[in-house]
Parts: C-alpha cells; sequence; structure tokens
C-alpha cells in the first residue's frame, strides 16, 4: 500500500474526491487504462489430481465457487486467485517433491507461488503431509477429503476438516445393523491409518446395540489380486454373512470386483459400504453389475434450490469442457460440493479478515536458495489471521451448514443408498434425533425401505445374515454314548439303517422339533461319541476343537464351560440333589407324644390358653367372688380355668354373657386341637413308618459314608467343593446300579447315598417307588443346554424356538412319551412318617378366637369406661404425676367388687331373712345338693353357711342386717375369703382384705368408730 499512497498524495483533492466516488460505484475495481489499483489478491494454492476425471471435476467445482463468491460480492475488497498444482491419484505426494517436481508439492505453492492457503489434497492419505508443511509455514490448509484424523492434531493446528470424520459414520452403521436385527458383522478395512481410523468408534457404536465384531480382516493398501482373494477366502470360511467395508474407492471396487469372482455377491451374503469418498460419478457400468446388492451409508445433502441450479450448472459446464469420463451420472458429489464450500468459505474469511495488500506480499525468508526445505519455508502473516475468519465463518453452503467445531465440520445426517442394475436408489435416512427413518421428516416410517439384496432381482425379506454352515455340508451333531439312563440319549445299533447307529431319545427329539420350527432350513447328522463317560467335559470340548458343529445330549449348562462354547436356553428343569434310602423308623424318644405337633402350634396354643383365661379373669374379677382373691390365687385361677378347659373341667359359674360367648368359642378351638393332636399321634403310633437314613452332606462327612453319582457328571467336582473325599466317591451308570448300591449300604460295598441331577433322580424314583426317597437341598445349576461354538448366530435362534416349545403343548408330549405321566409312582412315599400339624393349619382357628376375645375385652373396657365415669373423674391424691395417680386410681377402681351385680347384693326379705344371690348354699358347705334344698336354706332364719362373701367379712359391723342372735354366731364363725388372707398375709401386718373393705364400706368405718 505504500505505492499507492505516494500516488494519492501527488492528485489533487478533487481528483481524490472523484476516485473515492468512483471506487464506490464500480466496487473497488481497476478501470481499464485508468491506472487505480484493483482488490486485493489472496493467493491460494489447490492440490488435486488433475488427470483424473474427479479430480477435473474438483477443479471445476472449486472454481464455479470462487466465481459464484465475487458474482454475489461484487465489491469485495479481496480476490482469491487460485494455484492449481498435481497431485498423483496414489496420494505419494513425499515422492513427488524429493523428485524436485514441482506438481502436487505444497512446498512448491508456499515458495513459488507465495500462496496464503491450500485447498486439498485430493486424497485423505496426503492430508498429514500437506498439513505438516502448511503448520511450519502457517499457511491454513483447508481439506474436503481428511475423513480420518491426523496422527498428531496438535502437530498440525493450521489444519481445518471441511469434511465429515469418518467416525460419525459408526453411528449409522450401527443403528442399520441393529435395526436389521444382525448380532455379527464381519469389518474388512484398509491396512492404513485411513482405514484403521474408524475400528474404535464402531466398535462402541456396535457394542451399545447388542452387535459385535466376529472377526477383522485388513487389506494392504498396494494389495495384489492374489493377496486380495486370500482375505477374502478367510472372511468367506467365517459362519457370519454381514460384511462392513471401510477402505479408499478405489480399493474397496477392486475388493467388491475379487468378492463376485469369489461368490460372495450371491445370496444370503450382505455388504454394508462407507461412503465418506463414494460419489455415484465415480461408478463404471461394470462397477454396477460387481456392487448389485451393495449398502453404501455416505453424508447426505438436503435438496435445495440452490444445489440443483449448481448441479444444472456444473453439468452444461462439463459437457462444455468436454471434461472427465462419459460416467453414469454427471451431477457433482459430496466431496465436490464440500470442495465448493471449501473455496467458498476461504473467499469469505478474506473478505472478513480485511487482508491488506502488505499482507499480502511474499512471505518473508520464502525462498528457493535455502540448502533444505526448512530453510526454503518462510512464515506467513496472513496464516493466523486467515485461519481465525475461517473459523469464524459461517453459511449455508450447498452440502448443508458450514460450521467448524474443533476445526471439523459437522455432518446432521447420513443416507443409506442401495446399489442396483440401473444405478442406486435412497432406502433410508439417519439422524441423530430420528436415528434410522425412510424419510427426513421426523413422521416418516422408522426403519429402511424393501432393500435388494446381493443375488436378488426385487426386494426380498432381509437374510439371517450368517450361514448354517461355511462350506455348505451338513452340521455335524455329536452326542454322549450313554450307558445309563437311555432316556435322554439312546444310541443302539439297527438293521434298517444298514449299519449306522441308530440314535433316539428325549433329546435328540427336543432337539429334531426345535429344528423343525427355525425359520430356515438347517441340515444335519448325528454322530455319536465314545469319550464321554469320565466326563464330558472331553464331549464339549470338540466344539472349540471344530470336531463338531453342535453338541446335543444332557449336557448341563456351567459356568466353567460357557468361557469355551455358546450354550442355548435350558431345555429342563435345573438343580441337583441326593437320593437315600429309607429304613423303618424307631419311637424311642422320651418325648415323643410332642411330635404330634410342631413347636409354633405347641408355642401358639400355650399363648392362647394363657390368653384366654386372662380375658375371662378380665370379665368376670368385678362381678364374680369365684374370680376374686389374693394375687397368687387369682393368677393362678387364671392358668386353672384356661387349661382345665383342654378336658372340659372347668366348673366356674360364669356371670356375664361376654365371657361366655370367649368361652364358647375357645371350647370349639379346643375340641378341634384335641382331635387333630388324638389322631395324629394315633397314626405316628399305629402306621409303620419309613425314615431317610440320612438328611444331610454334614452328616455323611461325619460318618465316612460312601457317596454315589453317575458317570460323566459334573456332581463329584462339586462334592470335592463341599469337603467330601475324593476315595469314598463311587459312580455308577444305570438306575438298577443305583438301587443295588442304596439298598446295600455303605457298610456293605454300596453307598449311603446317591449326588445326581433332578431328571436323573426323578426318573430313578419312577422305577423305583418304595424304599428310595430324595431329600435334603436342591443346589441350583442351568439345567441342560445344546451347545454351539463361541459367538455362533444360530444359538439365540435355537433358543427362541426352545422357548415357544416349553410355552407351547409339545414339549409336554415328549417328556411324557420318555417318562411317562408325571406321578404315575402313586405308592411313592406311602410309608414315610407322618408330618407334624404346623401352625399354619390352624392359624384360621387361632384368628377366630383372637378375634373374638379380644373383641369382648375391648366391650366390656368400654362399657366399664363409660359407667364408672364419674367416679374416676379426680385422680386420687399419692405420689407421682397426674397420669400415674389417674392409672392407679383407675386399677384400684377397677379391683373391687361391683356393689350393683346381683353376686354380691344382699337384702331382707321382709320376714327377718336374708336373700343371698352371689353364693350356691351346696358350694359354700361343701354338700352337693340340688336345686330345692337350695332354696330352702336360702329361706331359712339366716344360718352362717348361708350368707354372702361380703357378708362374712363384714359381719361386725352390718347390725341393721342382721338380728343379735346372728351377730353371736358371725362371731364364732370366719368366711373361707378370711381365713385364706390370714393365713397368707405374716403376723403382725393388716390383712389387705381389711384394707380393702375399709375403702369400699367407709361408712362401716364410721359406724365402728360411734360404737
Amino acid at each position: 500500500m505504500r505505492w499507492t499512497e505516494r500516488r494519492l498524495v501527488a492528485f489533487p483533492v478533487s481528483l481524490l474526491v472523484v476516485v473515492f466516488i468512483f471506487r464506490i460505484l464500480v466496487g473497488n475495481r481497476t478501470a481499464t487504462g485508468s491506472g487505480l489499483p484493483g482488490p486485493v489478491p489472496l493467493r491460494v494454492g489447490v492440490i488435486i489430481d488433475l488427470a483424473s476425471g474427479s479430480g477435473n471435476r474438483l477443479q471445476t467445482s472449486i472454481r464455479m465457487a470462487v466465481e459464484d463468491y465475487y458474482s454475489v460480492h461484487p465489491s469485495s475488497a479481496t480476490k482469491v486467485e487460485l494455484h492449481f498444482r498435481h497431485s498423483p491419484g496414489d496420494g505419494d505426494a513425499v515422492a513427488a517433491i524429493s523428485a524436485g517436481t514441482v506438481n502436487s508439492s505444497a512446498e512448491d505453492l508456499i515458495t513459488s507461488e507465495q500462496v496464503h492457503a491450500i485447498i486439498g489434497p485430493q486424497t485423505p492419505a496426503d492430508v498429514e503431509f500437506v498439513a505438516t508443511v502448511g503448520s511450519r509455514a502457517r499457511v491454513p490448509v483447508l481439506s474436503y477429503s481428511a475423513t480420518a484424523p491426523p496422527m498428531s492434531p496438535s502437530g498440525t493446528p493450521f489444519l481445518l476438516r471441511t469434511c465429515a470424520d469418518d467416525s460419525f459414520l459408526a453411528a449409522p452403521i450401527a443403528d442399520v445393523l441393529a435395526g436389521l436385527a444382525w448380532r455379527q458383522v464381519v469389518l474388512v478395512h484398509e491396512e492404513s491409518r485411513v482405514g484403521t481410523g474408524i475400528v474404535p468408534a464402531l466398535a462402541d457404536a456396535l457394542r451399545d446395540v447388542g452387535v459385535s465384531i466376529a472377526s477383522r480382516a485388513a487389506v494392504p493398501v498396494d494389495a495384489s489380486g492374489d493377496r486380495l482373494d486370500a482375505v477374502l477366502c478367510r472372511v468367506k470360511s467365517k459362519t457370519t454373512r454381514v460384511f462392513v467395508v471401510h477402505m479408499s474407492w478405489s480399493l474397496a471396487l477392486r475388493a467388491f470386483h475379487a468378492a463376485k469372482k469369489a461368490g460372495m455377491m450371491s445370496q444370503g451374503y450382505v455388504w454394508i459400504s462407507t461412503g465418506g469418498q463414494w460419489g455415484e460419478d465415480r461408478l463404471r457400468a461394470e462397477d454396477v453389475d460387481a456392487m448389485q446388492g451393495v449398502l453404501v451409508v455416505r453424508p447426505h445433502v438436503l435438496p435445495t434450490i440452490q444445489a440443483a441450479n449448481f448441479a444444472a450448472r456444473f453439468k452444461a459446464r462439463l459437457n462444455q469442457e468436454k471434461a472427465g469420463r462419459q460416467d453414469i451420472h454427471h451431477g457433482p458429489s459430496v466431496p465436490m460440493l464440500w470442495a465448493y464450500d471449501t473455496a467458498w468459505a476461504v473467499a469469505a474469511a478474506a473478505e472478513a479478515a480485511a487482508i491488506s495488500m502488505t499482507a499480502a506480499l511474499p512471505i518473508p525468508g520464502a525462498s528457493r536458495a535455502g540448502p533444505q526445505q526448512e530453510d526454503r519455508l518462510g512464515i506467513s502473516d496472513v496464516g493466523e489471521t486467515l485461519l481465525r475468519a475461517v473459523l469464524d465463518t459461517t453459511f449455508d453452503g450447498l452440502a448443508g451448514r458450514f460450521k467448524l467445531v474443533d476445526r471439523q465440520l459437522q455432518m446432521p445426517a447420513y443416507e443409506v443408498v442401495n446399489i442396483v442394475a440401473d444405478g442406486t436408489r435412497t432406502v433410508g435416512f439417519w439422524t441423530e434425533h430420528s436415528r434410522v427413518s425412510e424419510d427426513t421428516n421426523p413422521r416418516s416410517p422408522k426403519g429402511l425401505k424393501q432393500i435388494i439384496w446381493p443375488g436378488e432381482k426385487s426386494p426380498s425379506r432381509v437374510t439371517k445374515g450368517w450361514a448354517v454352515s461355511p462350506s455348505g455340508r451338513d452340521l455335524v451333531v455329536v452326542v454322549p454314548v450313554k450307558h445309563g439312563f437311555n432316556q435322554f440319549v439312546d444310541v443302539s445299533s439297527d438293521q434298517s439303517t444298514n449299519g449306522r447307529p441308530r440314535i433316539t431319545g428325549y433329546c435328540i427329539d427336543v432337539f429334531d422339533a426345535v429344528i423343525k420350527s427355525l425359520p430356515y432350513p438347517v441340515s444335519y447328522q448325528y454322530v455319536p461319541f465314545n469319550g464321554s463317560s469320565d466326563s464330558y467335559d472331553q464331549l464339549v470340548r470338540l466344539v472349540p476343537q471344530q470336531k463338531a458343529d453342535v453338541v446335543v445330549g444332557d449336557v448341563t449348562i456351567t459356568s466353567s464351560r460357557m468361557g469355551e462354547v455358546d450354550y442355548t436356553m435350558p431345555f429342563a428343569e435345573s438343580g441337583w440333589s441326593m437320593v437315600v434310602a429309607l429304613q423303618t423308623g424307631t419311637r424311642t424318644s422320651m418325648f415323643f407324644f410332642l411330635k404330634p405337633l410342631t413347636a409354633s402350634l405347641w408355642l401358639a396354643s400355650f399363648a392362647f390358653f394363657v390368653f384366654t383365661g386372662f380375658v375371662v379373669w378380665v370379665l368376670e374379677h368385678r362381678i364374680n367372688p369365684e374370680f376374686r382373691g389374693t394375687p397368687l390365687q387369682q393368677l393362678g385361677l387364671i392358668f386353672y380355668y384356661a387349661f382345665s378347659t383342654l378336658v372340659f373341667a372347668h366348673r366356674e359359674k360364669l356371670e356375664s354373657n361376654l365371657s361366655r360367648f370367649v368361652v364358647i368359642i375357645w371350647v370349639f378351638v379346643v375340641l378341634i386341637l384335641t382331635s387333630s393332636y388324638t389322631a395324629s399321634l394315633t397314626s405316628m403310633l399305629t402306621v409303620q413308618q419309613l425314615q431317610p437314613a440320612v438328611t444331610d452332606v454334614k452328616e455323611l462327612i461325619r460318618r465316612g459314608d460312601y457317596i454315589g453319582y453317575q458317570e460323566g457328571s459334573f456332581v463329584p467336582s462339586e462334592l470335592k467343593k463341599m469337603k467330601l473325599d475324593e476315595s469314598k466317591l463311587r459312580s455308577y451308570s444305570t438306575p438298577d446300579q443305583y438301587a443295588e448300591a442304596l439298598s446295600k449300604g455303605s457298610a456293605h460295598g454300596g453307598v449311603a447315598a446317591i449326588f445326581d441331577e433332578i431328571p436323573y433322580l426323578k426318573l430313578f424314583l419312577s422305577q423305583y417307588c418304595d424304599g428310595y426317597a430324595m431329600v435334603g437341598p436342591i443346589y441350583k445349576d442351568a439345567g441342560f443346554g445344546f451347545v454351539f461354538p463361541k459367538g455362533s448366530p444360530m444359538a439365540p435362534d435355537v433358543s427362541r424356538s426352545i422357548v415357544s416349545l416349553t410355552e407351547g403343548d409339545e414339549m409336554a408330549l415328549i417328556e411324557r412319551k420318555w417318562f411317562g405321566d408325571p406321578g404315575s409312582c402313586d405308592s411313592q412315599g406311602s410309608g414315610m412318617a407322618a408330618a407334624s400339624l404346623s401352625f399354619w393349619s390352624f392359624s384360621g382357628l387361632f384368628l377366630v378366637t383372637g378375634v373374638a376375645s379380644g373383641l369382648m375385652l375391648v366391650v366390656y373396657l368400654a362399657t366399664f369406661v363409660y359407667r364408672e365415669r364419674n367416679e374416676l373423674q379426680a385422680a386420687e391424691p399419692g405420689a407421682g404425676t397426674m397420669s400415674l395417680r389417674r392409672l392407679r386410681a383407675w386399677l384400684q377402681h377397677y379391683d373391687r367388687k361391683d356393689t350393683r351385680s346381683r353376686s354380691f347384693m344382699g337384702w331382707n326379705n321382709g320376714d327377718g331373712s336374708l336373700r343371698n344371690n352371689g353364693v350356691d348354699a351346696n358350694k359354700t358347705n361343701g354338700s352337693a345338693k340340688d336345686d330345692a334344698s337350695t332354696r330352702d336354706v336360702i329361706a331359712a332364719p339366716s344360718p352362717p353357711a348361708v350368707r354372702s362373701f361380703d357378708h362374712l367379712v363384714d359381719s361386725d359391723t352390718s347390725v341393721a342386717a342382721t338380728s343379735p342372735e346372728e351377730e353371736v354366731t358371725n362371731a364364732d364363725r370366719t368366711s373361707f375369703e378370711q381365713r385364706t388372707e390370714k393365713a397368707a398375709v405374716p403376723f403382725g401386718q393388716p390383712s389387705l382384705k381389711s384394707l380393702f373393705n375399709k375403702e369400699d364400706h367407709p361408712e362401716i368405718c364410721t359406724n365402728q368408730s360411734s360404737n
């Protein structure tokens, strides 16, 4: 700008004003022949493969972007100048520079052309080198092909990736696989940093949706045809038929052509290719033929008016320039749209940064004379400013919203394309919010449209994605040869099978039924295995050793075996226990009479006896003299009355209807208890009892008995974990051997118990009904399952079929066929000892009596509180708080006799006789008289024996109620209650009864004091 300033000073002021107005009108452009300065030039280098059709198309796209920008912004103060350099398609930019070639040389652009920014290169492999050179010279490098991140992001701070990262493809691919219900894939990738860059992100995304990578195959970038065939042959030997391909487009085309020759583009195969650098313009007719049925996941560009206008102009310009090959489609691909937006972003950033003429001068230090490459590179003064301007640039480009986050373009959506005979067809889209759907509309149906798979001519159902047998042969299904329990698996010779073994059994029928229910045909053949008598572990190891495809039999699912193989869902019940012989029980215990009832029932009965006696005492204490006396007498009465009902010997007369109701319910309960006890005790005494010889493993260990198990079982290893002596273990193979060993016993060459799995024990007990029983705890295991190779895609399908079979009737029919009807051995256990009666059997009776007694108690207390409320309003004086004094007053008042009760009422009938309804004269005199004689005694002139309890106690004060003759008689006699009190109270202390009477009858105390 120094030359411009000198010219402006020489011109007159008026001319300066004219120049200023002219620059506003013409947009700061130089008029022809006027000598005025034009826009500041910004030199931008572009590295592409000019020898290829795609390179020519990219060149056209970038040129059109710069032209379109300045046609929209004619008054820009800057002007981008493009300088193109050739880079070979193989990406060997380093070799080109070392040979002194100026083509495809980033250093040549910086040193010779003095560029301030670089767009490119075309291939991802060249990006790392160009970014390193640009960062050293502080020249921004904008790459529309750097789909893989650089190895050292901190070493390339001037690299801006204006394309989608390959790691963004992981989530769309994972969702497509999950939506098509495929659980395993084979990853075929390029053996380079670009090819392996997607692996971590893809593995994480697949794991999140329940899909695993069965295997990986790396293909060298320069792989020969033989090397490529060898890689495909290796992945073809796997059962998985879903392949995810991630490699450069040229190498991917070679791989698909080789796969077609190998027969891997036929029915049953699935190919999913990443399409970061994929474009329809790069497909030839022979490429489409080799790739029919392939799914390509590529970045999606929303169709806009601007994009459609550019595509039309782009085709017209290509036709005009005669550039490129005559490909299937001549429209711009996604990488070309990224290149267009990149060039537009550079122009917009240069304008926003206000690059001056001084800054646009040659880079200081740049020279051709340096002996080393580093010496020839200068430092750009524009680089950092232009870098920040590009990062701040945001606009709606042809490929979508242009915005760099962390120096990386963000891609909002992906497109799933199906390659068919006439080109391509879109079958779905993926967005972060809607995931996989048929359209970008959020309301569109989820999932993909119908797909034409490899080897198909029209859309068909989703292939299962794996092969039952990689080589197409029948599956080898190995079965164990058993020497007993042949109901599960039976291998026998049959003349009708031409010498081949005849294999039948429960496990065989279940497997046949499961395979028939699969949605696809499976061919297999059974092969017997004779080495399974010692342990089934050898049988299971045939699968990881690839000597068997499946193992079918009574193979138990264990954690140790699951490390090498995959099991299906169990098709038989789980658990293992022990069976022992029964022996005649002996009754030598002195407490045998307690056995009919369990301890809980004994305790519950005792508790309800006491509770019922207490309730009756509460209801009768204030109104019935027979429920009064000293505290010890009353406590004894509670227990005596309750337990006397056990033999219906209670003789106390009840005065309250509430207590009578309680006793009626209780007597009914006692009747049921005694009847049940009698019946159970009779059964135990009369029926011959058979009891297990042993019921606990600890007892077997303590006694040192021999223990049996079935040969080939996993049970011995479990018994050893229980600290059982290995020398005490004996193996058997048939139910007959089981019975013989148990009959002999441990002391006579047999065993005391046999441990085996529940299905075997049930089968043994169904054949030997009497004399044996399954006892002890049931130890859980996973049950029987079919064995498949680790990661087999067939195992989940078989598991689902097993569940469906179990839910229906077919599984029950198979079990009935081989094991008979359940419970067919009715005599089993008929001689077992009768079980003790438990509390739960009588819980209903206890509930009834408990509710009845509790309800009557509540009714009585409520009535008592209501009737005596006037007597209890004021608390009696004494120590303690008001609540304690009130409670003491209530208890003392309750302990008093209810004088309003007819049991304690005494009055004169008018003829000098005393009427007493409270005491039975027969009971007082200790004689048994009938009611007539009792009435005669009561009506007679007041004999002492017929007076009530209170009258006898207070005879010395009740002058008004007795005659002088009666007083003399009373002085010579004392009541029974008085005599018992005197016997109970120590000498020299007042009687509780005398104190009680003074409180109950204060008027008597007054009469005594006055007398």
